[in-house]
This record gives structure tokens, C-alpha cells and sequence, in this order.
């Protein structure tokens, strides 16, 4: 995934109000932009480090930017923007490079499903039936360790969708959590039962019901981010 125009770099001043941004350009503009990241954005972001949003000209538009990457205190970089994991996905889906999911033969976003009225990221089909996904986006990182974990804060909408992954696993559909992790430098990711312990037994029930779990690495630069590799799932 290509960033149309180019990113414009910058440096953060502060987030605020959950979805706001202060930065300064690089060339000393202060700006307040979007900020499209529900999470606590916890470990990724520190006042007066590198930024690049994307800038819009849009006069319908309240702000005038989106951060897309940030530098992390450790020194990684992260996708700030949550809202392009499932296009990062797609995108690797389409070129075969998730192998474990390669072969489908049609591909449907945001199927409503579930006992409990929930939406699932993709449904893939194949010849023997469906593929139901749900893609998470991982940022959460810790200083001088290559293992990421999610969430970073309590999500019981995210344990709601493992109970509904764990539900079609056990009727004999194919179940899928698949988290994109976005997050330079990582070799791992492993649930964050110190943040949230419901999500990790949710996490541990969906394995043993036959959910497959996996995770995808992102490439990150202010130029491009792509899906690159595989990663370990550590329990």
C-alpha cells in the first residue's frame, strides 16, 4: 500500500480528546489533525517524536490531516491509522502472500454473522467452503523485545468476536483471527493478559474450539506499508 500523495513528516505536540492531533511540520506549521486510532495507543507515541500524516485539502473537511505513522519510544514505528489494516490484508490476500488463506475463490468485507450480530472482516470462499477472518491491528510494543501483544486496552467487543469465531469453529466453518501487526521490529505477538485477562481466555478458548490463529508483520516506511511475513503466536 502506496501512500498517495506522500506522507508529510512532522513532530507530535500532543494527542487529545481521544481522536485529535497537535504536530509541528517540518516546516514549523502547527496543525491540529485526526487522529483515527481507537485504541489507548499505549507505548506508541511520546511528545516531540516523528510523525507523518497525510494531508487533505478537502474544504469539507474539519481538519486538515490524518496521522498515518508514528515513531514509537522505543524507536519503532507504528501505523497509527487502525482504519488501514483490513485494506493491508485485502491487498495481501489478493496477492497470495497470507498462505494460509491462498486459493479462495471469492472475497466479501463486513458479512453479518453470529449469534451475536456481529460483522466479520472477510469472508473468503473456497471450494469447500467458507473462511470467516476477523483482523485485529497490533501495536503494542515494549522496549528492547521483539514481541508485540493486543490489545492494548480491555476490549470486549474483541472478545466478542473470538466467542463468535469459536462458535462457527465448533458447527465445522473455518474460523480465522488474524492479527496485522503494525509495528516495525517484531518477531512475535502474544495476547496482553496483564491489560486485559478476560481477552486472552477468550483468545485461549477460540484455539482450543479449532479457531485458527495467525499474524501477519508489517513493512513500515513513510513511502509504503505491506504485509511481509509471518509471525509467531506465542500463547
Amino acid at each position: 500500500m502506496r501512500f498517495e500523495p506522500p506522507l508529510q513528516p512532522g513532530r507530535l505536540l500532543r494527542r487529545y480528546k481521544r481522536f485529535l492531533a497537535d504536530i509541528e511540520t517540518a516546516g514549523g506549521e502547527r496543525l491540529c489533525i485526526h487522529c483515527p486510532n481507537t485504541g489507548s495507543m499505549l507505548n506508541c507515541m511520546s511528545e516531540g517524536a516523528r510523525v507523518w500524516f497525510s494531508r487533505s485539502d478537502d474544504p469539507r473537511r474539519k481538519l486538515p490531516g490524518t496521522w498515518e505513522i508514528g515513531e514509537t519510544p522505543h524507536g519503532r514505528l507504528a501505523l497509527i491509522n487502525t482504519g488501514r489494516a483490513n485494506a493491508l490484508v485485502e491487498e495481501a490476500l489478493r496477492a497470495g502472500l497470507i498462505a494460509e488463506l491462498a486459493g479462495f475463490t471469492g472475497l466479501k468485507r463486513e458479512v453479518p454473522y453470529g449469534q451475536e450480530r456481529s460483522r466479520i472482516d472477510f469472508r473468503l470462499d473456497y471450494p469447500e467452503g467458507p473462511a470467516f477472518v476477523e483482523v485485529k491491528s497490533v501495536t503494542l510494543g515494549f522496549a528492547d523485545n521483539p514481541v508485540a501483544a493486543f490489545p492494548d486496552a480491555r476490549t470486549e467487543r474483541g472478545a466478542k468476536h473470538l466467542r463468535e469465531l469459536a462458535a462457527l469453529a465448533r458447527e465445522g466453518v473455518r474460523a480465522v483471527q488474524l492479527y496485522c501487526v503494525n509495528l516495525s521490529g517484531i518477531e512475535a505477538v502474544r495476547p496482553a493478559e496483564e491489560i486485559d485477562p478476560a481477552y486472552a481466555a477468550a483468545l485461549r478458548e477460540a484455539r482450543a474450539a479449532g479457531v485458527e490463529v495467525l499474524a501477519y508483520g508489517a513493512q513500515i516506511d513513510p513511502e509504503e506499508v505491506r504485509l511481509v511475513r509471518r509471525l509467531e503466536v506465542r500463547p
